[in-house]
């Protein structure tokens, strides 16, 4: 094995394991934040879908989240029962299911808009380069699943 590939099995020269690594940080980060309003970071990221388009189908909702239905019902089903949204079967196709806001679910979004600026605070990076690395990252989302 030549130098060039025992450097490419290093650790610290393995993208993947740079967004892994930093993808646990940041999580980490947004659980105080979360527990203070009683949600997990998926559950976060659901409700931020939602406030973007209410009345999803789950299947949009899972696309959206790149969730499958083993984890987005379970979660779908605690988002519930603490009153933040309504799943209801669609009349025409009783096979599909919207998710839709409640009340409460909505107000929530005024009162949390503290998470994403207090996260903002924390990476640490100027506002061209975090677009830049937003870009870049979902550059290559789409590279990894273009078909």
């Amino acid at each position: 094995m030549d130098n060039c590939e025992e450097e490419m099995l290093k650790l610290d020269n393995q993208l993947c394991f740079s967004l892994y690594a930093t993808s646990k940080e940041i999580i980490r980060r947004y659980k105080p934040l979360l527990d203070n309003f009683d949600i997990t970071y998926t559950q976060y990221i659901t409700l931020l879908v939602l406030w973007e388009k209410d009345g999803l189908l789950v299947k949009t909702l899972g696309e959206r989240l790149y969730l499958d239905s083993g984890t987005l019902t379970p979660l779908l089903t605690k988002l519930e029962n603490k009153g933040y949204i309504l799943k209801k079967k669609d009349t025409k196709d009783i096979r599909e299911t919207s998710v839709y806001l409640t009340d409460k679910g909505r107000e929530l979004k005024e009162k949390i808009i503290v998470v994403p600026k207090t996260m903002g605070a924390c990476v640490n990076l100027e506002l061209d380069d975090l677009l830049m690395l937003q870009k870049l990252l979902k550059k290559v989302r789409r590279g990894l699943t273009e078909k």
